[in-house]
């Protein structure tokens, strides 16, 4: 019982080691499939590595300009003007405690104008305290430092976006104006400690980054008060997850004398982007299913060629008294052997690609339509398997129907089949 239930694997072995060794009628049929496969295999991975890593890459420059969830005063209107709330709330120190918060830090916000001796530009101005995290900054740093905020005295030093460092013909170490359209009108002086570059050009050219302090004093605010508090999370899959937890812990304040507040997220913020990086999810699927089709194709062409060249073979082992589902599993292994053989080159090219651009970043993008200056890359070993697993299994279950071919040949007239 045994060797009968191995005589499907030991015949299909055999076979193979036959047409490596010699010549034979399905060869080139079978590497054309091998190929399909492997070229199917490789532009899937590269499609799913460059989706995800496009999606982390613009994610993470969204959320390193406004961080993932905003708690701010429900007062506050969609303009630059916020109405303050207090740094005392009760309920930030629990959120700062939560499971799977990173970062909780303040932030203030004010509309101004930067005035050069040849030069006039609208900016935002971004009051950052001493417990912001620079981490994203300071990576995308092109020149210069970041600056250091302590709680006890104020700095004039801030970092402006190279876009508007390039409009305005400012360098790092200049000073420049900066006027503000308030009763009474009033003026700041700032020198550039850096200049910075995210490619997300409808934000690099609005913000300037500052000592939250000059928002305080600008806006007469007290020194416990801000614009609202900026949350970072570790897992943006849990955004709204974490975004509907903030709001558990602060609650549903109906008194007219408590401060009320609100959660935004960074998706709320930007659906637009968000809209955008989601459709792409749509081009993936489509570019799978049509690799996955082209393959299967291949293989049925390449099976049923398998197929034909043995034909006497199957009469001779159907003379034998050998079942017709044996027969089935003996061309279902070596259909196996090339669908493996097509995932192996696959992966090796799909991978070897995806390292020389993420190694090099040979293939560039144009940063104002797609805010990265080259092709990002997220290769995760989830998603290989995934990819490898399902082509197998789908492309077998396919090889399903034109297997059923061996049923209908008669051994009478296969043994004579030449």
């Amino acid at each position: 019982m045994h060797e009968t239930m191995n005589l499907p694997y030991f015949i299909a072995q055999r076979l193979i080691k036959e047409r490596r060794e010699g010549a034979s009628f399905s060869r080139p049929i079978n590497v054309i499939a091998i190929a399909g496969i492997a070229i199917g295999l490789a532009v899937m991975i590269l499609a799913v590595s460059i989706l995800t890593g496009f999606k982390q890459a613009i994610t993470e420059k969204v959320a390193g300009f406004g961080s993932h969830i905003q708690i701010l005063n429900f007062d506050s209107n969609i303009s630059y003007e916020t109405a303050p709330i207090s740094t005392n709330l009760e309920f930030i120190p629990q959120i700062r405690n939560m499971p799977g918060i990173k970062q909780v830090q303040v932030f203030g916000i004010k509309a101004g104008i930067i005035k050069t001796e040849e030069d006039i530009q609208g900016v935002v101005l971004k009051g950052i305290g001493s417990d912001y995290d620079w981490s994203y900054f300071k990576s995308c740093l092109v020149d210069g430092t970041v600056f250091n905020v302590t709680d006890t005295s104020s700095t004039n030093n801030v970092i402006i976006s190279k876009k508007l460092a390039s409009m305005l013909k400012l360098r790092t170490g200049d000073s420049f104006a900066m006027h503000f359209i308030q009763d009474p009108p009033r003026m700041r002086k700032f020198t550039i400690s850096g200049i910075y570059e995210t490619s997300l050009e409808e934000f690099d050219k609005i913000y300037v980054f500052c000592d939250i302090h000059h928002i305080r004093r600008l806006n007469g605010w007290k020194d416990d008060e801000v614009s609202g508090f900026e949350i970072f999370i570790n897992d943006f899959n849990k955004l709204d997850l974490m975004t509907q937890a903030v709001r558990d812990v602060i609650g549903y304040r109906l008194d007219e004398d408590e401060l009320r507040v609100k959660v935004t997220n960074v998706r709320m913020r930007y659906p637009q982007i968000f809209d955008w990086l989601n459709f792409q999810d749509t081009n993936v699927i489509v570019i799978i299913v049509l690799m996955l089709i082209v393959a299967g194709f291949n293989m049925i062409s390449g099976l049923i060629i398998l197929i034909l060249e043995k034909t006497n073979m199957i009469g001779i082992l159907k003379a034998l008294g050998t079942e017709d589902r044996i027969l089935r599993k003996i061309f279902l292994y070596q259909a196996g052997y090339l669908i493996a053989k097509g995932l192996f080159w696959g992966n090796i090219t799909g991978v070897g690609l995806a390292f020389i651009q993420l190694s090099t970043g040979l293939i560039s993008l144009d940063p104002t339509s797609y805010y990265i200056k080259s092709v990002p890359i997220n290769l995760d070993l989830l998603s290989l398997v995934l990819l490898n697993a399902g082509t197998m299994a789908i492309i077998l279950l396919i090889l399903l129907v034109p297997a059923q071919l061996v049923g209908r040949i008669s051994p009478v007239r296969a043994i004579r089949f030449d």
